[in-house]
């Protein structure tokens, strides 16, 4: 399925109710998201960065691998997806550039945010923010690079933990004037702020439900009986497939086999019929 119908659908479904997007890690976790009967999902820069990369989240990833990344995840998948796009890799033609290769790549959608280069994670102290008309500047050109109008360019604004919540309302107004589709107000730190948020910034808004950090546990319909479409879950499946991972690890160094740990293994057949693959054809 080509990028234009996949934004299209995405589009439909952000009108039909709150979606949710489980983030995938590589292309193999990507068909089970779509197998398991999501939606839509996202494709993380800090799971890029930690299971492709094998780094930190500090943008030490390029266009070229993000790219690569959803363009793999895109060709054994149907559903849209929502990547990650960090600040864009740099000034304003490069986010035009980054909407064209990811849109190109199958992608539906992705966000920017205005953090200065190099970024960290949202939900750590010490970012530090572009000016709000440098980040216009970015998000216009990012807007006009769009080939379907129905790719969802969202802003994501880090100012609630670098200049306060005002500054992240004000900052979402002008990025919508520049041209952004939505916003996407990282690391608000309680269910009030949400509430509070969604009446303030009048547009599609995306949800950031990431464990272990400022923003509260929170239902899917909870965000979107406040008002927010998309909520992602961006490093869920990373982490639980890695606990599991360390935990096998630990049983093969002390048992010198994994016979006890089978039981919690995808078996070869469910393997197959995920890839569709029969080995018998």
């Amino acid at each position: 399925m080509d990028s234009a119908t996949r934004s299209a659908q995405l589009r439909r479904l952000i009108d039909q109710g709150v979606v949710m997007l489980p983030g995938a890690f590589n292309a193999l976790s990507a068909r089970l998201i779509e197998r398991e009967g999501f939606d839509a999902m996202y494709l993380s820069g800090a799971v890029l960065a930690n299971s492709v990369g094998g780094v930190p989240d500090i943008g030490l990833m390029s266009l070229t691998e993000a790219r690569d990344h959803a363009a793999h995840i895109a060709n054994v998948t149907t559903i849209p997806i929502i990547a990650d796009a960090d600040t864009g890799y740099g000034g304003p033609e490069n986010a035009a550039r980054t909407v064209r290769e990811l849109e190109a790549a199958g992608v539906s959608g992705i966000h920017l945010e205005d953090q200065e280069f190099p970024k960290r994670c949202g939900h750590l102290e010490g970012k530090r923010l572009v000016p709000i008309d440098e980040f216009c500047e970015k998000i216009a050109s990012a807007a006009a690079a769009k080939t379907s109008k129905d790719f969802l360019l969202v802003a994501r604004t880090d100012a609630r933990g670098v200049t306060g919540y005002d500054d992240a309302v004000s900052r979402a107004h002008a990025y919508l004037k520049a041209g952004a589709d939505g916003i996407f107000p990282e690391a608000l730190e309680n269910r009030a702020e949400f509430e509070r948020f969604a009446r303030d910034v009048d547009t599609i808004l995306l949800a950031n439900m990431t464990e272990f950090g400022k923003t509260p546990h929170l239902t899917a319909d909870e965000f979107g009986a406040m008002g927010f479409n998309l909520v992602i879950y961006p490093v869920s499946l990373q982490r639980v497939a890695m606990k599991a991972s360390e935990e096998a690890l630990r049983v093969l160094k002390r048992e010198k086999s994994l016979k006890s740990f089978e039981a919690r293994m995808q078996n070869r057949q469910e393997l197959y019929d995920l890839l569709g693959y029969d080995p018998k054809a």
